[in-house]
């Protein structure tokens, strides 16, 4: 049964007055430092926050930080709710946080120290209301969003509750999107190796750095990726080589390959495959490392997670914006369990030291995440 018009309107009304706080906690949770799989101190100083509440938060092996809100019905599937602790941003990093008017400037802070923070107040504005959901909810402040996390935070926590788990809502991203498709991809690492010499002595010996060259030039050449379903590839960094007077006898380069087709982005690997095995050049052994796999998939715009998702930000004035990234939520939609990816705040220049949020916008984000907590709780 959905909310009331008069639950609403207090709901709303009384996530307006969170707006400040959440600002500012989104601000502290940014000062810790969470590299990719350098999360723990952002763990424990979230999991204090949580205590300040009066909850009991446990953090896992992995670093993940979770806490149940009891619902008044016993023996149902329960709700996630998940939202990721982890960085882009190396631990070297200077966090220098401020604000300009309505701006909230800080390595990470919309991604996703903002989403963290306001998944704290979706609990507080509950609580306040003494507003009861239907099932349990779990919230799980995770690790390994980004980069080469390979999404270890959410596999976990999923994985955890998989057998009594009814649907898992994300706070990533920007405010209007709802992601309901999973782009998936394939993180592979290139290494070339050889015998190495002198550039002078040993001319004409071959080289792992010419041999990756030839194989990055035939990746871009030959591989052929469709439109639609929107399929890529890139190759990021690249290593390798001792010095301007050496043979290089190992070199590397990282790989990237994303669809939200399952078949195409197979396809797309073994296209890649066979390239790199091929191309090198004579004397040169190739090594492929796997580095991580996001899995892809769909919901249907007719699934009801999805339906509720866009009536609650047209009940906020927004029309919603429907479509696919790379998010947590990729590995429940995956397994093909009620998921989508929703965000709290409009921001610019995401992983850059100029990244910002706007404040205001949280009183919507956090009425819109309190609505959908309350009203998908009812569809486990």
């Amino acid at each position: 049964m959905s909310l009331s018009a008069s639950d609403l309107d207090l709901l709303r009304g009384k996530a307006a007055t969170h707006v400040e706080a959440i600002a500012n906690l989104a601000w502290r949770i940014c000062e810790v430092a969470a590299p990719t799989g350098q999360e723990f101190e952002r763990a424990r100083f979230v999991a204090s926050l949580w205590q300040e509440r009066g909850y009991e938060p446990e953090i896992d092996d992995v670093g993940n930080v979770y806490v149940t809100r009891r619902g008044n019905t016993e023996n149902r599937p329960l709700l996630l709710l998940l939202a990721h602790t982890d960085t882009v941003f190396p631990a070297s990093t200077p966090l220098v946080i401020k604000r300009e008017g309505e701006k909230l400037y800080g390595p990470g802070i919309s991604d996703n120290s903002v989403s963290v923070a306001t998944m704290l107040h979706t609990f507080d504005l509950l609580d306040e209301l003494k507003m009861e959901t239907a099932v349990d909810i779990v919230a799980v402040a995770n690790v390994g969003e980004e980069g080469l996390g390979n999404l270890l935070g959410a596999r976990t926590a999923v994985e955890r509750y998989r057998a009594n788990l009814g649907a898992v809502l994300v706070i990533d991203g920007g405010l209007g999107h709802v992601t309901r498709g999973a782009v998936g991809s394939k993180r592979w690492r290139i290494i070339v190796r050889g015998p190495g010499g002198h550039s002078y002595g040993s001319f004409g010996k071959p080289s792992a750095i010419h041999g990756l060259g030839r194989i990055i030039a035939a990746l871009a050449d030959n591989l052929q990726v469709p439109a639609d379903p929107k399929t890529t590839f890139n190759v990021g960094v690249i290593e390798g080589g001792t010095s301007v007077n050496t043979i290089a006898a190992d070199a590397s380069a990282l790989l990237d390959m994303r669809s939200i087709d399952v078949h195409m982005l197979d396809q797309l690997a073994e296209q890649a495959r066979q390239i790199i095995e091929q191309k090198a050049g004579a004397g040169l052994r190739v090594e492929i490392e796997v580095l991580g796999e996001r899995p892809a998939g769909e919901r249907s715009l007719s699934d009801p997670l999805v339906q509720l998702a866009g009536e609650t930000l047209r009940w906020l004035g927004i029309e919603p914006r429907y479509g696919s990234s790379s998010t947590d939520a990729n590995i429940p939609i995956s397994l093909n369990i009620p998921s989508v990816c929703v965000g709290v705040t409009y921001g610019e220049h995401a992983h850059t030291l100029q990244e910002y949020f706007l404040v205001p916008p949280l009183a919507l984000g956090l009425a819109q995440v309190g609505r959908l907590c309350i009203e998908a709780s009812q569809l486990c």
